[in-house]
This record gives structure tokens, C-alpha cells and sequence, in this order.
């Protein structure tokens, strides 16, 4: 590839990581939250509210169900009405962070559902409030499994944003239909390939890493 192509590449590379960054950030701060709040009001959780569980879990199956590139062009409105545009990176962190907090809050939420029963039982025995049973109870023994589902949303979420591309938002997905598709360069187009799966590969390494320090603690 020419110079200027490398350069292009590097800069959609910097726009994939921006968007991927900043989504994943709003997804964790969000999602975890979430997570807490559906096992909390299910049935038999610390703070039962199966009304309010019901359409929460409904709310959130209905964003996971809804195909990306469909929520992606639905929640046009939306993403004009917080960034004022509709194309560019940051009109894109919109989509893929609505997206991707209910897929991370439905894995978190398996992740704290399965911390052993005993635990909590013995903490609220001990006279522990509800909130400080969620902080030093189910978190931190949910960890290498909310680590672990977070690193799944992460790897997801690059592919998402690969498809946000293809619609206006820049990055790896704009240039890999811009200059190697419409153009018919297979060298571009396996450029990209190659960066995504290097992505893809470092951020599963690493949330592998973590996980397996914190379940050696």
C-alpha cells in the first residue's frame, strides 16, 4: 500500500479505537448497574419487584434482540439529537452504546446470579445492608465472570463498529468499503481484515490475562 493509504489506515484504525473505547466505557458504567438492578428486583433477589423486573427484562431483551445495523438507523433521531450529526465517530458511539449496555448487563447479570447463595445468606445473617452485600459480596465474587463477559462485549462491539463504518460512521469499516470494496483493492481490504483480527486477538488476550490474575487471587 501507498504512504497515504498507510496514514488512512492508521487514522481509521485511531477512529475504530475511539469508538470502541468510549462505547465500551458507557456500556460498562451502564450495564453493571443495570445487571445489579434486574437480580435484585427478580424473584427471590434482595429486593424482589417483579413488575418492575418484568419490563426491565422486556426493555432489555427488546434492544438485544433488535439487530445493530437496524437500531443502528432507528436510533437516527436519537443520534442527531445528542451529537447533532448523524455521521462521524462520535454520532456512532450513540448506536453501539445503546447497544451494547443490555448485551453486557444480560451477561453480567448471569455472572452475579451465579455467586453461591451461601455467601449472601451469611452476609445478611451478619446484619449487612443490601447495597453493602452488592459491593462486597456479589461484585467482587462476580468479577472474573463480569471481566469476562466484558471482554465478550468489547470483541462484539468491534465487529459493530466495523459495521457502523460501512453507514457513514468512519474507522476500519468505512475504509474497507470505501477503498477496498468500491474500489476493488484486495490489499486495502485485507488490511483492514488483519487490523480487526489483531484487535480482536489483543482484546481477548487481555481480558483473558485478567481474569485468570483475579481467580488466582
Amino acid at each position: 500500500m501507498s504512504q497515504q493509504m498507510l496514514e488512512r489506515l492508521w487514522r481509521a484504525f485511531l477512529d475504530t479505537t475511539q469508538m470502541v473505547g468510549v462505547s465500551a466505557a458507557i456500556a460498562l458504567l451502564a450495564g453493571i448497574p443495570l445487571a445489579v438492578l434486574l437480580v435484585m428486583s427478580a424473584p427471590g433477589g434482595l429486593t424482589p419487584a417483579p413488575r418492575w423486573h418484568r419490563v426491565a427484562s422486556a426493555v432489555v431483551n427488546g434492544f438485544r434482540a433488535t439487530p445493530f445495523i437496524v437500531l443502528l438507523v432507528a436510533l437516527i433521531p436519537v443520534t442527531r439529537l445528542v451529537t447533532g450529526t448523524t455521521i462521524g465517530v462520535w454520532a456512532a458511539i450513540v448506536p453501539l452504546s445503546i447497544s451494547a449496555t443490555p448485551f453486557f448487563a444480560r451477561i453480567a447479570e448471569v455472572s452475579l446470579r451465579e455467586v453461591d447463595k451461601g455467601l449472601i445468606e451469611a452476609a445478611e445473617a451478619m446484619g449487612c445492608g443490601r447495597w453493602h452485600i452488592v459491593r462486597h459480596v456479589l461484585i467482587p465474587e462476580a468479577l472474573p465472570g463480569l471481566v469476562g463477559g466484558f471482554t465478550i462485549t468489547v470483541v462484539t462491539m468491534i465487529g459493530a463498529s466495523a459495521m457502523a463504518g460501512a453507514v457513514g460512521a468512519g474507522g476500519l469499516g468505512d475504509m474497507a468499503i470505501r477503498y477496498g470494496y468500491q474500489r476493488f483493492d484486495t490489499t486495502v481490504m485485507a488490511a483492514v481484515i488483519v487490523v480487526l483480527i489483531a484487535m480482536v486477538c489483543t482484546v481477548q488476550f487481555a481480558g483473558d490475562h485478567v481474569v485468570r490474575r483475579i481467580a488466582a487471587r
